[in-house]
């Protein structure tokens, strides 16, 4: 493929990612139709089929984009309650991605949901990276008595709790400040208030 036709097929996929990351966030995966996506393009459902085969592929490559969205952010800090600490901040400006994420992490807990397993393998890895990422830093008990095992899940818990409240009352809650509040009852003096 001609270099110049690569480039509008990546930026074409790239605007159907974006387009289904809407569509997902306001209807959920199960209601978001592949027409509603490609309608959001100005491009054909066959379009859209020519860029993602099935809905379940795009609905990966969506949660693949975001993930990656993170992984740069954090890239120097590895999964930290730092690195979790500047995502809360980033994901301030991101309202949509944190709704897509927000919905669609919500709806795979029934098994036969195309994006199960992701979420399952996503929840464990996060737990496991940063269990030991503490574990690395603070011994096998934070500063507030915890283990890193029973650390790691409460803060990942506290922050897709804070960012589903932050959605319903986005004035009403103040989930940076909340966030990092919660982390300095685990860890005293880390991390920092935003600036």
């Amino acid at each position: 493929m001609p270099q110049k036709r690569r480039k509008r097929a990546d930026e074409r996929r790239e605007d159907i990612m974006a387009a289904a990351e809407r569509v997902f966030a306001e209807r959920g995966y199960r209601a978001g139709s592949l027409a509603a996506i490609a309608e959001a393009v100005g491009i054909s459902k066959q379009t859209l089929l020519h860029h993602f085969q099935t809905k379940e592929d795009l609905l990966v490559c969506v949660l693949e984009r975001r993930d990656l969205r993170n992984l740069e952010i954090v890239a120097d800090l590895g999964l930290t309650t730092e690195a979790m600490a500047r995502l809360v901040d980033f994901n301030l400006d991101w309202r949509g991605l944190v709704h897509s994420y927000t919905v669609l992490s919500a709806e795979s807990i029934a098994e036969d949901h195309p994006a199960h397993e992701f979420f399952t393998a996503r929840y464990d890895r996060s737990r496991h990276e940063l269990a030991d990422n503490l574990r690395a830093e603070h011994g096998d008990r934070l500063p507030g008595g915890l283990t890193p095992e029973q650390a790691a899940p409460l803060i990942i818990a506290v922050n897709d709790g804070l960012q589903l409240q932050w959605l319903l009352s986005p004035r009403g809650v103040a989930i940076s400040e909340l966030f990092r509040a919660f982390l300095a009852t685990l860890v005293p003096g880390e991390p920092s208030a935003r600036t």
